[in-house]
């Protein structure tokens, strides 16, 4: 895929405001499923294929979520990722999560909160959505927590197949990797931390299906 020439998709009239949005994984999911799509980040995205604001997004989400139909948040994982652990000290990156629902919830919309496994396990993030590369198809194991404003629900998944043959996240393969996800635009480094387009793409699927029975 080469985001600079974006799929066709069926737009469906609704705006989402990604916070942290990186290089924008998570971003394509939401405009295949029919949202026009503003990505904001306190750092340069120059790989970023959708309308980019360079901002702090706690600041920028209480300034101007409110006028979106949907808010994701992608707040920084550092501080909770295993890998933190091996290679440096978590309590030297900031703990944005609780901050970022808290402001989220303030703008009224609907919201979603993506990050890494372990803040549920630590019950910092409500496991709402449990998602993994395998459960659409993808040769990855990549899993994700993500908590939403109306609690989970929707269409069932297939559980994780965590079959041989899967994709290693390693430096030698980090291009083969960033493709099997979906995210051929960005760059093996803007890579390394984006999660499958194919998982918000479900969930905004499913937050479509209950905004639709609430309109009913």
């Amino acid at each position: 895929m080469n985001a600079r020439v974006l799929p066709l998709r069926r737009p469906n009239g609704m705006r989402v405001l990604d916070l942290c949005c990186g290089a924008g994984g998570l971003s394509m999911g939401y405009y295949l499923a029919g949202f026009d799509v503003v990505g904001v980040d306190i750092a340069p995205q120059p790989n970023y294929p959708f309308p980019f604001v360079q901002a702090d997004g706690l600041d920028y989400a209480a300034r101007h979520g409110h006028t979106f139909d949907l808010v994701h948040g992608s707040w920084p994982c550092e501080r909770y990722a295993t890998v933190t652990k091996w290679r440096g000290n978590p309590e030297e990156h900031p703990d944005l999560i609780a901050p970022g629902r808290e402001v989220m919830q303030a703008t009224g919309r609907p919201w979603v909160i993506e990050n890494v496994p372990e803040t549920t396990k630590a019950r910092i993030l409500r496991p709402d959505y449990l998602l993994c590369g395998t459960q659409f198809g993808l040769s990855i194991r990549r899993h994700r927590a993500f908590e939403t404003s109306w609690g989970g629900g929707g269409d069932l998944l297939p559980p994780c197949w965590h079959r041989k043959g899967l994709l290693a996240f390693e430096h030698k393969g980090e291009r083969a990797y960033a493709d099997a996800m979906g995210c051929t635009w960005m760059s093996n480094l803007e890579a390394r931390k984006a999660v499958p387009p194919a998982y918000t793409h479900w969930i905004a699927t499913q937050f479509l299906a209950l905004d639709e029975r609430s309109a009913a």
